[in-house]
């Protein structure tokens, strides 16, 4: 008897920011390797997915900001859980434009964090999908962004 494995979810921030006529983003180091990653990781119950996202930025990167409650993209990877096992996880990735950066946060004896340009996080994070997820934010101009925050960013410019 076979059994189909099952994908279970996950949330990711895409922590950005505004820089110049582009934007950067954050990423962080998972904890086990110290492979570049954005924040993710398991839906808190009760809340929407978005919510969540922005659990784990603030969780993992210290990091506050507006979260859309749709998702910018999505990618897949293979989990390896503490018992031993792998499980294929389907996460959602959630921009999420910063407002505020702490400097104290749950995990930040944990992490190395790196703002950096969008061409440079595609080819730094470990996770080839995501890397596509990344390239093809930059392949439109960023216009999932620059459409969902128009006036957030219009703001930012002005101050």
């Amino acid at each position: 008897m076979f059994f189909s494995a099952k994908t279970v979810e996950q949330v990711a921030a895409l922590p950005f920011v505004p820089a110049g006529d582009g934007f950067e983003l954050l990423l962080v180091t998972s904890r086990r390797r110290g492979r570049w990653i954005v924040p993710k990781g398991w839906p808190v119950k009760d809340k929407p997915l978005h919510e969540s996202a922005k659990l784990e930025a603030k969780e993992e990167a210290g990091v506050i900001g507006t979260a859309l409650d749709e998702p910018l993209g999505q990618y897949t990877y293979q989990k390896r859980m503490s018992k031993g096992y792998e499980v294929r996880c389907r996460v959602y990735v959630y921009p999420i434009l910063v407002t505020q950066h702490r400097v104290r946060w749950r995990e930040r004896t944990q992490r190395t964090l790196r703002w950096c340009p969008l061409h440079e996080a595609a080819e730094m994070v470990d996770d080839n999908e995501l890397a596509k997820v990344i390239r093809e934010l930059i392949a439109s101009d960023c216009a999932f962004l620059r459409e969902r925050f128009p006036s957030e960013l219009r703001d930012h410019q002005a101050a």
